[in-house]
């Protein structure tokens, strides 16, 4: 059996364009470690095309595609294919499931995920899905994409395959995404403030096992480790809502959710972000003297303050406004964050503002 472990990356933006450029020719086994982002493809792809998608549902006459989502370690036989008896002819005729929406007549993107922890019967089903593109007896519609998702060998969790498979499919081992590249998905999907300026602050929860010098990262996945708790892309974005709900609860039972969520030593210094909220200058404070109003000394109070601008700015006047006030901070990289966020979360407002250009300017070297 073949292990999966590859030095070479590529980012999941870079993936998803491989997926669906050379999808419908090279079945693509996308690689990580755990919580990256591989479930989150067949959603940005539906995305690029134009198109909705959702796990469970009836065809949608807008879509150019079906898009289909199988829980590999959770089927059997009978979720995929079967031969059905034709007692009129004395034969058995081989039925498709409706999961694979074969009647639609579209091409499909189909994600097969956590296809190497399946049985090793529906593993061979799998295989002839992918290397043939036919479920069961019936061949996909012309230009259907098929992608797999599976994990690193060295994560530890039992993801192997046959060796002649890995040699009839493309394999692309995913990097995970920069404290950077998350925040911006981050701001896009609403994920709480406190959550989001802490990643700002901590690009070392978003570092890799596989990255030299993690020996002491507490904050990270180890397949060596018995915690079940880390951080990841995912994990973050399910503390959103414990984080926003903070008020219907005590402070301990927030600390504690988040140490289940995220491990005990991001859920503390979390805390301590949220704590900052208090020390915060009203948004409107700061429009109405962006010269005059104290800057906060702290900076998780400073990170805070302007990822509340990105949300809410909307304008040029008050962009020009508040530009006046983050010239004031002491701190290039907080200064930075202000600038990349607002370039690429309001790029509307941002793009010819004089301010930002003008700082982008003087600033090229940190850009």
């Amino acid at each position: 059996m073949s292990k999966i472990n590859f030095s070479l990356t590529a980012s999941i933006n870079e993936v998803k364009d491989l997926i669906r450029e050379i999808g419908d020719t090279n079945t693509i086994a996308v690689i990580s470690e755990p919580g990256v982002g591989k479930s989150s493809l067949l959603a940005m792809l539906a995305e690029d095309n134009g198109d909705q998608w959702r796990k469970v549902g009836d065809d949608f006459p807008t879509d150019k595609y079906d898009y289909i989502y199988v829980d590999c370690p959770v089927k059997d036989m009978m979720d995929v294919a079967a031969s059905i008896p034709n007692h009129a002819s004395k034969t058995l005729e081989y039925y498709v499931a409706s999961l694979f929406k074969m009647g639609s007549g579209k091409p499909k993107y189909i994600m097969l995920d956590e296809a190497f922890k399946s049985p090793k019967l529906m593993q061979i089903i799998y295989t002839r899905l992918m290397l043939e593109k036919t479920v069961g007896d019936e061949p996909l519609p012309e230009g259907s994409h098929i992608f797999i998702t599976s994990n690193n060998a060295t994560d530890g969790v039992g993801d192997s395959f046959a060796g002649h498979v890995a040699n009839r499919i493309t394999i692309v081992h995913m990097q995970k995404p920069t404290h950077d590249e998350w925040l911006q998905w981050a701001t896009k999907n609403n994920i709480s403030r406190p959550l989001r300026a802490w990643a700002a602050m901590t690009p070392k929860a978003f570092k890799s096992y596989l990255d030299s010098d993690q020996t002491d990262n507490p904050y990270i996945f180890k397949p060596s480790s018995t915690a079940k708790s880390f951080v990841s892309p995912r994990s973050l974005a399910k503390a959103s809502p414990i984080v926003d709900k903070r008020d219907k609860y005590s402070e301990n039972a927030l600390t504690v959710a988040l140490a289940g969520t995220v491990g005990e030593s991001a859920a503390k210094s979390i805390a301590t972000f949220i704590s900052v909220e208090k020390s915060m200058i009203k948004f409107n404070d700061v429009l109405d003297d962006p010269t005059g109003v104290k800057v906060p000394e702290d900076v998780a109070t400073q990170v805070m303050m302007i990822l509340e601008a990105v949300d809410t700015l909307t304008n040029h006047d008050d962009l020009n406004k508040y530009m006046k006030f983050v010239n004031r901070m002491k701190s290039s990289e907080i200064q930075s964050i202000f600038f990349t966020m607002m370039f690429r979360n309001k790029p509307k407002i941002a793009r010819y503002n004089t301010e930002i250009s003008k700082w982008a300017t003087d600033n090229h070297m940190i850009m």
